[in-house]
């Protein structure tokens, strides 16, 4: 029992690191992507705070099955679920809108330079815990703690888009680059999204998808 309940402890601290994390890593991207004119880093921030939400909600359902494992889902999660999951729609509308609107305008950013070492940075974070969830999720035997770190797959996947884009973009001054990567974003954005609102429908979760990909 003991072991037990340190494992539930580590997991709620990893939850706690997910949300903080992705505040500062939110903040920072948001901030130089409006500075630099770089849709696909700006909308990265976005997700970031997105991912807070979905954080809060995991947070809470760690309480929760620390506290009694076979608990149903409460009132905040679903909540939350439903909270986060409209919000990477949203997140993809409008860099949609972003999208069409550089194009048209046949806009480029001034730098993708911080958006390479922002993904960098964000990579090499988002696979060490994932590995660090999972970890605990199995030892604790605990599908929805796996499920989760399964889910952190899609975080190391956009990361991946962005250094793709930015680099790219540093390399050949492509004018599309930006727009590409932001539409990759918006693949990410929506599978997310349609996964969270399931998961507040009660449907089971699909992240193991990514298990294969």
């Amino acid at each position: 029992m003991g072991q037990e309940l340190k494992l539930y402890k580590r997991a709620y601290q990893l939850s706690l690191f997910t949300i903080f994390y992705n505040i500062a890593e939110g903040i920072v991207s948001i901030i130089i992507g409006y500075h630099d004119e770089t849709l696909t880093l700006f909308g990265f921030g976005v997700d970031s705070f997105i991912e807070v939400m979905s954080g809060i909600g995991i947070a809470v359902m760690i309480l929760r099955i620390k506290q009694n494992p076979d608990s149903s889902k409460n009132e905040f999660e679903i909540k939350a679920l439903k909270i986060t999951g409209t919000a990477f729609y949203l997140l993809s509308t409008g860099l949609l809108t972003g999208i069409i609107l550089n194009i048209i305008t046949n806009h480029k950013p001034e730098t993708t330079f911080w958006g390479i070492i922002i993904s960098l940075i964000s990579i090499t974070v988002m696979v060490w815990l994932m590995k660090a969830k999972k970890s605990v999720g199995k030892k604790l035997n605990s599908e929805p703690i796996i499920s989760d770190s399964i889910c952190t797959k899609v975080c190391v996947y956009m990361s991946i888009v962005l250094l793709a884009s930015s680099l790219f973009y540093e390399l050949t001054g492509f004018a599309y680059a930006d727009a590409i990567g932001a539409a990759g974003l918006i693949y990410f954005s929506l599978t997310e999204g349609k996964e969270v609102l399931d998961k507040s429908r009660g449907k089971i979760c699909g992240c193991d998808d990514y298990e294969t990909k």
